[in-house]
């Protein structure tokens, strides 16, 4: 595998009164400790350790909660300011630094590893797309962690949820940022997101006809570029940390591990 890829790592918080932030004393959300390690330095790990990532750079309000983050690790690593959404923020880092193919994945995602990274960016290389999002099945997710809570959107018989992992392969693929930006507040009802690609996919979806295929197939065509799925095996690819049950879990699969 090429080692080409850039990284974009989404680390904006919420402000002051980011919940889990305040929940557990700490400046920013991307600092918050699990198991003792800030959740921006775990994915910045993940990435240096990867045989894909060959830059990364980190989209966030203030420079000084990198250097707090990652402390010796920052050297290298570039730091943009981010914007008033993920997606623009995605966008703008893109175009400061357009060296495709680009990954995008979140602060958040305590549980990455170089594994998911280069299983998700070798799958998203050779399927021709211009845009690839991760996935894991329900089947994957709940076998393993069947305590886990997650948002799953259900297409035909298939049922998936999303691992804040994100390819774009070239400037085609920016147009499903720019549809983003639009979609950002309805990411958590997917028949708003249907919705907006036309009333057939939408009918589709509400009577369970609109198969996961089916449903990128419809947003290729409505954006004029080429998306895909990348279904991973990794059920902790899909767990990031949002709230206490996910850090509580986060903590005891890490202990596992080690």
């Amino acid at each position: 595998m090429a080692k080409n890829w850039t990284a974009i790592v989404l680390a904006a918080g919420r402000g002051p009164n980011d919940p889990m932030a305040k929940a557990y004393g700490v400046s920013h959300k991307c600092t918050l400790p699990v198991n003792g390690v800030p959740m921006l330095r775990r994915v910045v790990n993940a990435l240096q350790k990867s045989q894909s990532i060959t830059s990364i750079a980190i989209s966030i309000e203030n420079p000084a909660i990198v250097r707090e983050a990652l402390a010796e690790k920052e050297s290298g690593i570039a730091v943009i300011a981010s914007e008033s959404s993920a997606p623009l923020s995605a966008i703008v880092a893109i175009r400061t630094n357009p060296a495709f193919p680009v990954l995008i994945t979140t602060a958040d995602h305590a549980l990455l590893t170089p594994e998911m990274i280069d299983y998700f960016c070798g799958h998203a290389e050779h399927n021709g797309a211009d845009f690839s999002a991760g996935l894991a099945t329900a089947e994957v997710i709940m076998k393993a962690y069947p305590q886990s809570v997650r948002t799953f959107f259900r297409f035909s018989k298939d049922r998936v949820s999303g691992c804040n992992l994100f390819a774009i392969t070239n400037e085609n693929g920016l147009r499903i940022l720019e549809k983003w930006q639009y979609l950002e507040q309805s990411r958590k009802k997917p028949w708003r997101l249907v919705a907006a690609f036309g009333p057939l996919a939408l009918i589709r979806f509400a009577v369970g006809a609109l198969s996961l295929d089916g449903a990128f197939k419809v947003v290729s065509s409505r954006l004029g570029l080429t998306a895909k799925p990348v279904l991973l095996p990794f059920a902790e690819a899909a767990i990031d940390v949002d709230k206490p049950s996910d850090l509580e879990l986060a903590e005891a699969i890490l202990k596992l591990r080690n």
